[in-house]
């Protein structure tokens, strides 16, 4: 006898206003796809915690920024604790899922990131620039996010936000894995237009760059997005480390690189539920 197929939840907000893209678009071809293996059912991330005990696990996808429903993501991420519940992506991540505080470790580590500091004593450790960025710790979306004068950075730098220097990039680049294994790039041409994106052939120093941040996070199981810069001189900074639920951008992609990314993801799913 055939074993039963597996349940999913997919949590999705389909009609979150996206500036540039449009996750209902991406969501209803993903969801097609996946239902080729598994029973699925679609629901908002307010109704997670509700719903999640009739599903064998629960998939984040484009829910929109967490901090428009704080409480319904704590008492979901609550109900998955007590429960022992499967998530994918698996909770553990320590990038933008637990904030932005990984931009103030990874730039305290050494790592190839946006330079970032959080305290008004500690503007001097950043390079010097004519602007400066500053966002609050918990954003997302670029909600909050400002363009200042150096003076005004100081006036705003405290604990409740990031300050970093305004790179000058040519472009920004982004990296999607699905587990550890790399899947595709694309790239923004016209840094005024970042979601114009087109397929991005990366190098090998372009994907160690990458595959630092991926090792350095701790999810075993689900899909991540590293967002970087290319900066005047060249290298590569990080800008975010995306793993709670990246927007994939797969109306960028050719048919068969689409076909590829859904092969992977429908093997990463089965081999989270074989390790269960």
């Amino acid at each position: 006898m055939p074993s039963a197929r597996r349940r999913l939840l997919y949590i999705t907000d389909l009609a979150y206003p996206a500036r540039g893209r449009r996750y209902c678009d991406e969501d209803i071809f993903l969801t097609s796809r996946l239902r080729e293996d598994f029973d699925l059912a679609l629901c908002h991330p307010r109704e997670a915690a509700q719903l999640m005990d009739g599903f064998d696990a629960v998939v984040v996808r484009n829910s929109g920024p967490v901090l428009e429903y704080p409480a319904a993501y704590e008492a979901f991420r609550g109900r998955a604790a007590d429960t022992g519940a499967l998530v994918y992506n698996e909770l553990s991540g320590r990038g933008d899922m637990a904030g932005k505080q990984y931009l103030l470790d990874l730039t305290a580590e050494g790592f190839p990131v946006i330079p970032t500091v959080d305290r008004p004593e500690d503007l001097h450790r950043l390079p010097v620039s004519e602007r400066y960025v500053v966002k609050p710790k918990r954003g997302a979306d670029s909600i909050g996010l400002e363009i200042v004068s150096a003076e005004r950075a100081r006036e705003l730098a405290d604990v409740g936000v990031l300050v970093q220097p305004c790179v000058d990039f040519s472009y920004e680049v982004s990296f999607y894995f699905v587990d550890r294994d790399f899947q595709y790039a694309l790239y923004a041409p016209d840094p005024e237009r970042r979601w114009q994106l087109q397929p991005y052939d990366a190098t090998g120093a372009d994907l160690e760059f990458a595959r630092r941040f991926i090792d350095w996070n701790s999810i075993g199981h689900g899909i991540q997005r590293v967002d970087a810069c290319r900066a005047p001189g060249g290298e590569l900074l990080l800008v975010e480390l995306e793993d709670l639920n990246p927007y994939l951008s797969l109306d960028a992609l050719s048919e068969e690189s689409r076909d590829a990314f859904v092969v992977a993801v429908k093997a990463s799913l089965h081999g989270m539920f074989s390790r269960a």
